[in-house]
């Protein structure tokens, strides 16, 4: 094979040339007509990488020398960020950049000044990273890490572009990836709707196994004081005190869906063909977050902030689904409070059926007619809007049938659940305005951006690192990577250019 790696001083692109003709005769050679299609696929996709690198470095090439030799202007005046006048040009400078086709060397003119760092003005026209790895691989590094593991990532990668990125390399990566998600979500202006359309929030936590210098103090105190009954298993009860709390909070439109009790739940006696049930709104424009690192009413902030963009006027209904958590609650009510919004808050239906469910096996067999029955004349009765005779029902049948132990228990934490929650509880009015009753967005979320990535077996957390890729997968999912990455390379310039030069004359040919 002809050599093609040697560095032409006249015509930068000579390598490349000499690359692509190389390729173009080995493929025209006898022996390929011999190989299978996914051997030349093969071949085309090693050697053209190469050939995408070589036209790269060439690029750098040209503009180098372009640098190199274009004459100073006298009235040039070059400056670093601390205003400070470099008044002498050296050439010959170098630095690697890891790029998607491989490692190529930017070479660059420096301004000096004794006793002060240099600039280099190539490094802000080109816009390059402060470390070695290019946008595009940060892009293409962020695109497998949020969705397979770093191992998986790496992987990828390593078949795509060769060995141009490590594991721990593609960890920093992701974190600085991630570090303006929440300024371009205060800047962006979600798009408007009517007055009719519902503005529905929704809140719910999920752990994440962390390690234990990233665990909260308390959990991390639980941690250590803990002494396990067996050396290789968790008791019956034991908790192993490796996880962190992560809150999430969904945000989106729908229009009312007007129903009826029998639309959410058949009748005892079983729904009536002649009618299909109505379905329920419908979730549009919908908008997810979550934090790790910061506390619950952080999210939740968050979360009425990106509402209150969508509603500045406080004209349409707000409707706020939650599982019951008291502090989550309070959270809720304050920060709806401290905006003077009026918010309505319901539990979701799903819980509620969980715990009837509960009591339910109390009274008869798991899996029986009977079971099934009674748990919906009593969804019926709380979804009519009447939970607390629903409770008054449920204690007065455990009285007759004079239950005792776990049974007992099982019944009175689901009348207790309904009794504390009774301002939450009032699904006739939901139903008959069309509001929404359960929280599968944000389940559908937790399982989606914490449980299918941040959960995977033998995973085990920093807080940088979870929250980067907590915020990320939310940021994929919200339909929004494209807009976010174009506004996060802009301040990625910002923060290593914060200081133009007063006169940056243009390279030319």
């Amino acid at each position: 094979m002809k050599p093609y790696d040697a560095f032409d001083a006249i015509d930068p692109f000579a390598a490349a040339v000499s690359a692509f003709d190389c390729l173009q005769g080995d493929l025209a050679a006898s022996v390929t007509a011999r190989l299978a299609h996914h051997e030349v696929e093969e071949l085309i996709e090693e050697r053209g990488r190469e050939l995408l690198r070589l036209l790269f470095q060439g690029h750098l090439d040209l503009r180098a020398r372009l640098e190199r030799e274009q004459p100073r202007p006298a009235d040039v005046v070059v400056t670093g960020a601390d205003g400070l006048v470099r008044p002498y040009r050296e050439t010959g400078h170098h630095r690697e950049l890891a790029c998607v086709f491989g490692t190529v060397t930017v070479e660059r003119c420096a301004w000096r000044q004794k006793g002060l760092p240099s600039v280099h003005p190539a490094d802000r026209i080109l816009s390059l990273p402060a470390g070695r790895h290019s946008h595009g691989l940060r892009r293409l590094a962020v695109a497998e890490a949020v969705r397979g593991s770093y191992d998986q990532a790496k992987a990828a990668i390593d078949q795509r572009c060769g060995k141009v990125l490590g594991k721990r390399q593609a960890e920093h990566l992701i974190t600085s990836a991630a570090r303006d998600i929440d300024g371009f979500y205060r800047r962006r202006i979600p798009l408007p709707a009517t007055a009719d359309t519902l503005l529905v929030l929704q809140f719910d936590g999920k752990g994440i196994v962390m390690r234990p210098e990233a665990l909260r103090p308390a959990t991390l105190k639980a941690h250590r004081a803990a002494r396990r009954a067996m050396r290789t298993r968790l008791a019956p009860g034991e908790k192993p005190h490796r996880k962190r709390m992560a809150t999430l909070a969904c945000v989106f439109d729908a229009d009312p869906a007007p129903r009826r009790p029998h639309d959410i739940i058949a009748p005892p006696d079983g729904r009536s063909r002649e009618r299909t049930p109505r379905p329920g709104p419908k979730a549009a424009a919908k908008w997810l977050t979550g934090s790790v690192v910061h506390p619950p009413e952080h999210t939740i902030s968050a979360a009425f902030a990106q509402a209150e963009a969508r509603d500045p006027h406080h004209l349409r209904t707000w409707v706020v689904l939650v599982d019951g958590a008291r502090h989550q609650l309070d959270l809720i009510q304050a920060e709806a409070d401290r905006r003077r919004i009026r918010v309505h808050v319901l539990l979701d239906i799903v819980h509620v059926s969980e715990y009837v469910w509960t009591a339910a096996h109390a009274f008869h067999m798991p899996g029986t007619a009977d079971a099934e029955a009674w748990v919906a004349g009593h969804l019926i009765t709380i979804l009519h809007g009447q939970a607390a005779r629903a409770a008054q029902e449920i204690t007065a049948q455990a009285d007759r049938t004079r239950l005792r132990g776990a049974k007992r228990e099982a019944v009175d934490a689901c009348v207790g659940y309904l009794t504390g929650h009774l301002n939450q509880l009032g699904y006739h009015t939901a139903l008959a305005r069309g509001w929404p009753i359960a929280t599968g967005a944000i389940e559908g979320a937790c399982r989606h951006l914490i449980g299918d990535r941040l959960d995977i077996t033998g995973a085990r957390w920093g807080l940088a690192g979870a929250e980067a890729i907590l915020k990320l997968r939310a940021l994929n999912d919200n339909g929004d990577f494209a807009q976010y990455w174009t506004f996060h390379l802009a301040r990625e310039h910002e923060r290593l250019y914060p200081t133009p030069d007063q006169r940056n004359y243009q390279l030319t040919a």
